[in-house]
Parts: C-alpha cells; structure tokens; sequence
C-alpha cells in the first residue's frame, strides 16, 4: 500500500512547516486527481496512522477530488472526461490524450490554530 508511504510524506512536510512557522496544523489540504493511482480511502486512513504520536494527531486530511480535463483537438475545446476508461471528447467523441488535470498529488494549504 503505498498510500501510507504518501501520508507519512505529507505528514513530514506538514510538520516541518508548522515547525518552521510555530504554528499548530489543525487540517491538510490536498488535491487528488482521477489519474494519480491514489486510492482516497487508504489515503485517509494512511494519514490517520502516520499521524500517531505526531504534532499533527487529531487534524485532519481534506481531500478535493479533481477530475480529468483533456483538451479536445476537434471541438478546440477543454472538456471534464466523464470517466476514465475513454479518453475521447463527452461532446464530439474525437480521441485525445492531452490531459489538462488529473494527475494530481498536491498538497495546497494548511489549516492552522495560533
């Protein structure tokens, strides 16, 4: 399960923030795309378990689920995949495999208590 070895990652660059600043991380932000082979659940409970016995026990993981853009080279346009199983433009069908978002692992803020 590599998702423990992601958590304890963000638990480590989280900690070394709040450190850095003397401030308490109340929640952790993070961007999860479709294609970044994450699985949201095992990542929430990774995270739980690499907080143990850490400043960041009891905050929490805050997971923003971004789904797959492509840019369609028919309609010109950027368009939201429906699913992942089919990277063909939900308007016009073309295929394409310019992918805008979804690969995400990002974390992109810190709740903090002063």
């Amino acid at each position: 399960m590599h998702e423990l070895s992601i958590a304890m990652g963000i638990v480590d660059a989280a900690l070394e923030e709040a450190k850095s600043r003397g401030l308490q991380v109340s929640a952790v932000h993070l961007r999860l795309g479709a294609l970044s082979g994450v699985v949201k659940d095992a990542l929430l409970f990774s995270y739980e378990v690499a907080c143990q016995d850490t400043a960041l026990e009891g905050s929490r993981l805050v997971v923003e689920e971004v789904p797959v853009a492509v840019f369609c080279p028919q309609c010109r346009q950027r368009r939201v995949l429906g699913s992942i199983q089919s990277f063909a433009c939900p308007e016009c069908g073309s295929a394409t495999r310019d992918i805008l978002q979804g690969k995400e692992l990002e974390v992109f803020a810190l709740e903090v208590e002063e």
